[in-house]
């Protein structure tokens, strides 16, 4: 009998991904990945992951399941929170989901299982895995998830074939409505449980509440451009960053720090009066400035392309790797939810270059670029400008 650990976050998605394993067959324990008890960076009560273990122990109860919890607190803090704190400093704009099944759930939870005699890990995750024989060799596919309105094949960009081959994702299959319904059937206490919202350790607050903290707060300019003073690039030959200055536009307000705002945003401005929202096209944080323009279709949002660097290009599968000079087609996300977009990967000495059929809308350093094939993600990597 194969046994799987899965990964009991006290929520209704993982716990009826244990349930359909026990129903198959599998030697099931639940872990519940204890991630964060630092008080020093926590501003909100609203944390529930005391009620989120205790919910996890019902659910492990009630399967007839073994129980236990697993402090990665360390860890976590090391690889996600410093790692948030130190792109936000830098002006980027991090994905610490991405992040956490890289670091945490499909490696140092991975191992713990491991230790536990497991075969497999489990998560709640909406994807799917599928394996293929090519060359002689076996393949894992990272496959959309069946309900396109959950789809998180998105936060496991990062995952290789190792990972994969230790994973089971055995809600993917399914609709959000009918894992409700297996819970329901089940008994189980989390089927009407609201889903969590962002990071547990944050709570119910603003970000640059919570990064102040450790990123100081420091006065700037907030200096807004024309619509018909921006201009983008459109093809790798000319593709640079665009960068702005104060001598482009007019100082219309003050923040409290270039490294709380990113691309896109509209929110937490301040700056009133105008005839339509204002959004975040550029920070530069080391003039501490910000640059906004008017209006959702303000020229400086979007972009035809963007680059990673060579580093940060990740395959999921290494057989459709990219040699310098060579292109290939394909949809890509730039953020969770977003519906692919047409785009063309282009691989040089410089990194690996995306470019977009349409124009992108906020696009920012730091997040993640996905690429697929049809409904399978191959690939992903950190956006770098």
């Amino acid at each position: 009998m194969k046994r799987v650990v899965v990964g009991l976050s006290g929520g209704v998605d993982s716990s009826v991904a244990a349930a359909l394993l026990v129903e198959q067959g599998y030697d099931v324990i639940g872990v519940f990945m204890k991630n964060w008890h630092d008080t020093e960076f926590t501003i909100s009560d609203e944390c529930p992951w005391e009620e989120d273990s205790k919910d996890a122990l019902l659910v492990a109860e009630k399967l007839g399941i073994p129980f236990q919890t697993l402090d990665l607190s360390e860890t976590y803090k090391e690889r996600i929170v410093d790692y948030m704190f130190r792109e936000y400093e830098a002006g980027r704009t991090p994905n610490p989901d991405v992040l956490c099944n890289r670091e945490i759930k499909f490696d140092v939870f991975l191992d713990a299982a491991i230790a536990l005699g497991a075969d497999y890990v489990a998560t709640g995750h909406y994807c799917q895995k599928r394996t293929t024989e090519i060359d002689g060799k076996e393949v894992h596919h990272l496959i959309a998830g069946a309900d396109s309105n959950k789809d998180q094949s998105y936060f496991l960009c990062q995952v290789n074939q190792d990972q994969l081959a230790k994973a089971l994702f055995p809600i993917g299959h399914l609709q959000k409505s009918e894992v409700r319904k297996i819970a329901e059937e089940n008994d189980l206490i989390t089927a009407e449980k609201k889903d969590s919202q962002g990071l547990c350790f944050i709570g119910k607050v603003r970000l640059p509440d919570f990064l102040q903290q450790q990123l100081k707060p420091k006065a700037g300019k907030i200096i807004e451009i024309a619509s018909n003073s921006t201009i983008y690039n459109n093809g790798i030959e000319e593709f640079e960053p665009v960068i702005y200055s104060e001598q482009q536009g007019e100082v219309v307000g003050q923040h409290q720090g270039a490294h709380f705002y990113t691309i896109g945003q509209r929110k937490g401005l301040g700056v009133g009066g105008k005839l339509e929202p204002l959004f975040v096209i550029a920070t530069d944080v080391d003039t501490n400035s910000i640059y906004v323009g008017m209006g959702d279709n303000h020229p400086g949002l979007k972009r035809h392309g963007l680059r990673i660097e060579p580093d940060d290009i990740h395959w999921v599968r290494p057989d459709l790797v990219l040699a310098n000079g060579e292109q290939m087609t394909c949809k890509c996300r730039i953020r969770y939810r977003q519906p692919l977009q047409k785009a063309t990967l282009t691989k040089t000495e410089q990194g690996l270059f995306i470019l977009f059929d349409e124009p992108q809308k906020a696009v920012a350093a730091g997040q993640f670029a996905a690429w697929y094939i049809d409904d399978e993600l191959i690939g992903s990597g950190v956006i770098a400008s």
